[in-house]
This record gives structure tokens, C-alpha cells and sequence, in this order.
């Protein structure tokens, strides 16, 4: 396995401070190489994490179930029980489902993001990975909070040049008002009200068109294109994720 950190390096500086004035957080690791579970645990704890192990999927549901921790790092290639089968069951279970999973991925593995994303997993990394990516994406994740539907989400959203007031349903870019249709302004609504999170095009489908059944997969894509157009010089706040779906940037990128 190959990082593009020295294994031990925490590349975090000017956040370790910060991170220890936070509430401590506790995170469940699942895998089962030994040196990567050595590398993220101590890089984890270094920033002031608390972190359990686990090197299978069986164990990992059991911590998880016995004490429910803030955020899980799951491996996708376990023994026995792979980490979609984990994922799949710890979101069936009303006491784990709202706990935050990062999946942690083999390059190419795209079928397997897009299956874990669709079940309810919240982020992934892919491996090789570096430390400061690993730690970063575990901070977002724990920051953004639960997912925001559509029909509750908060009525004005405001990121650089764009403002999006839902009670008006209007959007504005650089102060000059945009007109968008109800299916352009919803799917923008919903990805800038999750900023940071990846959703396939299934997702937004079933999320945010809903029994709109004249959209279909691929018009996702349409609407996205249109979308862009339209933000015009903030269209690079919508990021295409290649073999998965689409997200919001988030705020620290």
C-alpha cells in the first residue's frame, strides 16, 4: 500500500489546536490492513479524535451497534462481510442509520461508490490516499450535519456571487437575477443547501424530480449543463465527481 504522505506526518498543521478546543469526537475504523488502520488511527488521534478499530465487517457492526460513534471509516474490501453488506445494514438499523460513513475506496471501484452512496453512505476516499485528504474530509463531514431535504431546507443560501432565496424562488448571481425552471432551481436549491456531499443521479431523481416521470437518468445531466450555463462565472460550484454524480463545493475548498 502506497500513500502520498510519510505514513506518519501529520500534515494537519495550524488545525491541531482547533481541532482539541472542538467537542471530542469518536470514530469507528473499519479495515483490515494492518499498516493503513495503524496510519489512520494514529493520525486521528494526533488531531484529537477518540478511535476504535476493527479489522472486519462482523466486529465493526458490533462496535457500532453496542456504541454508536460519531462518524465510521469503512473499508469496502473486508473479510467475510464487505463494506456495502456493513453499510447496507448498519443504515436498515434505527440506531445506527444516522451515523456518517466515509467508504474508503480501491481506485476504480466506481460501481461500488455509486452502490454505497445510494445506500446511504455520506462521502469516500479513494487509496492511495494522503493524510491531509483523509483528515479533511473526516472534519466536513462531522461539520455539515444531517442531510437537508428539499421541502426544509433553509430559505436563503448565499456562496460567493450566488444567492438562492427559496421563499422568493429566485436566484441571483453577482446581484443580476437569473431565471430558472422549477426542476433547475430545485436540483440547484438541494445540492448548494448539502455542500460537499456526492449524490448519483439516482439520488436526485428520487430526492429532489420525484414523480416527475418525464425526467429520466440521463436528463440530470441536461439539467446540470443548463444549470451551469446560467451561474455563468459561479457555474464551478456544481462539480462533476467522474463515474458517480454531482456536489456543491464545499466551503473550505
Amino acid at each position: 500500500m502506497t500513500f502520498t504522505n510519510p505514513p506518519f506526518a501529520s500534515d494537519t498543521t495550524g488545525c491541531f489546536l482547533a481541532v482539541h478546543a472542538m467537542e471530542k469526537h469518536t470514530i469507528l475504523v473499519i479495515e483490515d490492513e494492518p499498516d493503513i488502520l495503524d496510519v489512520i488511527d494514529y493520525n486521528l488521534k494526533r488531531d484529537g479524535f477518540a478511535v476504535v478499530t476493527s479489522p472486519d465487517g462482523e466486529q465493526g457492526l458490533s462496535e457500532a451497534q453496542k456504541t454508536p460513534p460519531d462518524l465510521i471509516l469503512l473499508d469496502l474490501m473486508l473479510p467475510g462481510r464487505d463494506g456495502l453488506e456493513v453499510c447496507r445494514r448498519l443504515k436498515a438499523n434505527p440506531s445506527t442509520r444516522s451515523i456518517p460513513i466515509i467508504m474508503v475506496t480501491a481506485k476504480g471501484e466506481e460501481g461500488d461508490i455509486v452502490l454505497g452512496l445510494g445506500i446511504g453512505a455520506d462521502d469516500y476516499i479513494t487509496k492511495p490516499f494522503s493524510v491531509r485528504e483523509l483528515m479533511a474530509r473526516v472534519k466536513t463531514v462531522l461539520r455539515r450535519g444531517p442531510l437537508t431535504d428539499v421541502g426544509r431546507s433553509r430559505d436563503r443560501i448565499a456562496r460567493d456571487a450566488l444567492l438562492i432565496d427559496k421563499a422568493r424562488h429566485e436566484v441571483r448571481v453577482a446581484g443580476e437575477s437569473i431565471v430558472f425552471t422549477a426542476t433547475e432551481f430545485r436540483l440547484l436549491h438541494f445540492l448548494a443547501a448539502n455542500p460537499g456531499r456526492v449524490f448519483t443521479r439516482n439520488q436526485l431523481l428520487d430526492r429532489v424530480i420525484g414523480e416527475e416521470s418525464d425526467v429520466i437518468d440521463r436528463n440530470i445531466d441536461v439539467h446540470i449543463r443548463a444549470i451551469r450555463k446560467k451561474l455563468g462565472d459561479s457555474a464551478d460550484l456544481i462539480q462533476t465527481i467522474r463515474g458517480v454524480g454531482y456536489r456543491f463545493r464545499d466551503e473550505e475548498e
